[in-house]
């Protein structure tokens, strides 16, 4: 790996205020973000990526590399439960193998946009329509885990698959990430200019502080499921990074766009910790989030954005 590329990542300020957040929790620090100002700043990073990507989405005609791309998106969102779930049936139960299974075959919108900042250290853009890429890619992980639970699963109360669809698309996060994409993408691009200052130029402010408070969400998170012992642990190391090499292996054949192709990846990778576990306390009450949030939000993402964006980006380049 060239070393030089993980050093200007590990040292990007955004990544060290989350640094922050961990050694602050760790030494029992009093330093806490308001829960409605962590709230307005998550609705606002969202916000931005979609109106942002509606710009960009709006200025490219529809074509067949977007097509595909919403297409291989939903193929992996549906197939990564399939397979990680017997995997996690040789040392769970069902409830929480689905769960989990669920929350690594769905996307992390915060891992998105730290990927996003990790294209723009590298100078590298990418396509406004990985944007609704990501969105969609959360309904059919959290399909695939419902099923999952069901069929193996016989004392699981009866649940109507309809509202979990429903739900899935109508979480906040999803809703106001979709409606900011529609709508940058209807806008007068001369109109947009006049909101870029709070869409664009203040974006990496806020996303610093927003890390800040992930920092210190994940060490407590992750003390919380070390009595699962080690398997979990590799589980959440190693699935996701070869959910990503094997798409950044693959798509080279959908696309020779950098940037396309390492949201791709960076979206296989990664696990929901937001859409899923809402989902979940409908569809699998007996599943533990003290168990699949950890692991998502405490294992994977630190992972991801610290060894896994320079590792998936040398070797998109190396498959190229």
């Amino acid at each position: 790996m060239e070393f030089n590329i993980l050093i200007t990542n590990l040292t990007n300020p955004t990544l060290l205020f989350f640094a922050l957040g961990i050694f602050a929790s760790c030494v029992k620090s009093d330093l806490k973000i308001p829960e409605s100002s962590s709230k307005f700043i998550s609705l606002y990073l969202l916000f931005s990526i979609g109106f942002k990507g509606g710009q960009e989405l709006s200025h490219s005609p529809f074509n067949s590399e977007i097509l595909y791309a919403l297409m291989f998106g939903l193929l992996i969102s549906f197939l990564i439960p399939m397979y990680t779930f017997w995997i996690l049936r040789k040392k769970l139960g069902v409830s929480d193998s689905g769960a989990i299974a669920a929350s690594y075959g769905s996307v992390s919108a915060v891992t998105f946009v730290a990927a996003i900042t990790f294209l723009e250290m590298q100078n590298i853009t990418y396509g406004g329509h990985m944007v609704a890429v990501m969105a969609f890619m959360e309904a059919p992980a959290i399909i695939a885990g419902v099923i999952l639970i069901l069929q193996n699963d016989k004392e699981s109360p009866a649940i109507d698959l309809k509202s979990i669809i429903r739900h899935s698309f109508t979480n906040g996060s999803v809703l106001l990430i979709l409606g900011s994409l529609l709508i940058g993408y209807i806008s007068d691009s001369h109109q947009a200019e006049g909101i870029k200052p709070f869409t664009t130029d203040i974006f990496k402010g806020f996303l610093a502080i927003f890390l800040l408070e992930m920092g210190m969400v994940t060490a407590k998170r992750f003390r919380s499921f070390i009595s699962y012992g080690k398997f979990v642990t590799m589980f959440s190391i190693f699935v996701p990074a070869f959910n990503g090499i094997v798409v950044a292996f693959l798509s080279q054949y959908l696309t020779q766009d950098i940037g396309n192709r390492f949201i791709m990846t960076i979206l296989a990778a990664s696990a929901s910790y937001i859409a899923v576990p809402a989902a979940m306390k409908l569809a699998a009450p007996k599943a533990d989030p003290g168990l699949y949030v950890p692991m998502a939000l405490g294992v994977t993402f630190p992972f991801n954005i610290t060894v896994g964006m320079p590792l998936y980006y040398v070797l998109i380049n190396h498959f190229s």
